[in-house]
């Protein structure tokens, strides 16, 4: 059994308009809600994690399907990136989110996440709604396109390597790097990397020894870790200790 212990995460969200589900670099939607849309061509469905943003494909065809929007793709003036900065920093107060880097560019967002008992796609949630009023507040439309993309980090030169492209992004573009109140430096290791192995060290020994859940007196394995905590797969709803 290999455990996988998720320290953080890359995330990236965008705004309206910006990846479109029948993208011709591909996406990660599986239809196309508008038939104005549809007539552009099926989702173009892909399954890896990698970044397609560089991938050839034709731009006139990618250009032309984002016409039969129902409105004009969205793209961040300064102001209102700021404006969205702040919506996240209220966000990351409330529920104590860590946040190692974080910027902002005209149509999307990447942030390098650490690890938090709320799911990733919940946290991006809660990021978009505090942004979302903080523009509103500012008299802007809805922004933000549906969903995230997010690739998991288990290590700290995955965590490292992530926040390096976060903070070089705007480069790409070239625009200076920016710097936002809201993000805490990584200091370059994880604090619970020592306490996690040990503890899964214990848990995979136990592997060995066969697990009489409490309701169903059936037998079973206690597996599987996601996201740094340990989930029970018995094929009933099992309240053993051991199960946890």
């Amino acid at each position: 059994m290999l455990w996988r212990v998720i320290l953080a995460s890359h995330v990236i969200f965008t705004a309206y308009g910006f990846w479109l589900p029948n993208d011709p670099r591909g996406s990660w939607s599986y239809f196309v809600g508008s038939w104005e849309l549809f007539r552009f061509g099926k989702a173009t469905t892909v399954n890896t994690t990698a970044s397609r943003a560089h991938f050839a494909h034709s731009t006139q065809a990618r250009l032309a399907a984002k016409t039969a929007l129902s409105r004009p793709p969205v793209q961040f003036t300064g102001a209102q990136a700021v404006s969205i900065a702040f919506g996240f920093a209220s966000a990351v107060e409330e529920s104590k989110y860590v946040v190692h880097a974080c910027c902002i560019p005209p149509e999307h967002v990447h942030m390098v996440i650490r690890d938090h008992p709320r799911p990733v796609r919940r946290i991006v949630g809660h990021l978009k709604t505090a942004a979302a009023r903080q523009l509103r507040s500012d008299s802007a439309e809805k922004v933000w396109a549906r969903n995230c993309w997010a690739v998991y980090l288990d290590s700290p030169s995955d965590i490292q390597r992530a926040i390096r492209y976060v903070e070089n992004n705007p480069i790409k573009e070239c625009k200076r790097k920016q710097s936002w109140s809201l993000v805490t430096p990584f200091p370059g290791w994880c604090p619970r990397v020592a306490s996690d192995a040990a503890k899964h060290s214990r848990l995979a020994a136990s592997l060995a020894t066969r697990v009489v859940c409490s309701q169903t007196q059936s037998t079973g394995f206690a597996i599987g870790v996601s996201i740094g905590r340990r989930h029970c797969r018995c094929s009933r709803q099992c309240s053993s200790s051991r199960c946890g």
